[in-house]
């Protein structure tokens, strides 16, 4: 299993945001979108063992589970709807329980620290950053979970909870990438069994 943790700091807690303004109205969906979709889709297909999680404003967390789900297209308006129609079912998560407003997509009311906390029990807690250790000099990950933040830094209290749970800092290369091309770079690593499997 693979998983994403994406922290999107200004993205709207409540539904009414246009998909026609994704960059601006919508607190930078837009690139969370691309990664989501990074993060699932092949030339043909889902990935089956991803599991993506989508953390908004540290009170909600939208979980895309890829052996379950569906109408996930290729293109960040289609994905936006299906984050607009989970945020629009929020008040339906009661407690631990998640409301389900369609296949493979679950809501959850809890923030970044209890979301990190479920899944670092189910594999390797992966931050990328610039500082970290070269991907390609680490040995193989067992079950990884890559925490990836939007367009903003991680705010020092995220940093704190990072601090916490992480097992390991990686990096990709020695550039910099947006998340979403960081998730591709990242399962073709894994693909590869570190580029040397093809």
């Amino acid at each position: 299993m693979r998983q994403f943790v994406l922290l999107g700091h200004e993205v709207p807690t409540e539904p009414e945001f246009s998909l026609d303004d994704l960059a601006g109205g919508a607190g930078r969906l837009d690139a969370l979108c691309r990664s989501i979709t990074a993060s699932f889709v092949t030339s043909h297909g889902i990935r089956e063992d991803v599991r993506t999680h989508l953390v908004v404003q540290d009170e909600l967390t939208i979980t895309f589970d890829g052996s379950e789900l569906r109408r996930l297209n290729p293109d960040e308006r289609s994905t936006a709807a299906l984050v607009r129609k989970a945020i629009a079912h929020r008040d339906e998560a009661i407690g631990a329980l998640p409301a389900e407003p369609s296949p493979g997509i679950e809501v959850y009311r809890r923030g970044f620290e209890e979301t990190l906390e479920t899944v670092a029990t189910e594999g390797t807690v992966v931050q990328l950053h610039e500082d970290g250790e070269a991907m390609v000099d680490v040995g193989g990950l067992e079950d990884p979970v890559f925490v990836l933040s939007d367009h903003q830094d991680f705010t020092d209290d995220e940093e704190r909870v990072l601090e916490g749970v992480v097992d390991q800092r990686l990096r990709l290369g020695p550039e910099l990438l947006h998340a979403d091309q960081a998730i591709t770079v990242a399962h073709h690593y894994l693909d590869t069994a570190g580029y040397e499997q093809f």
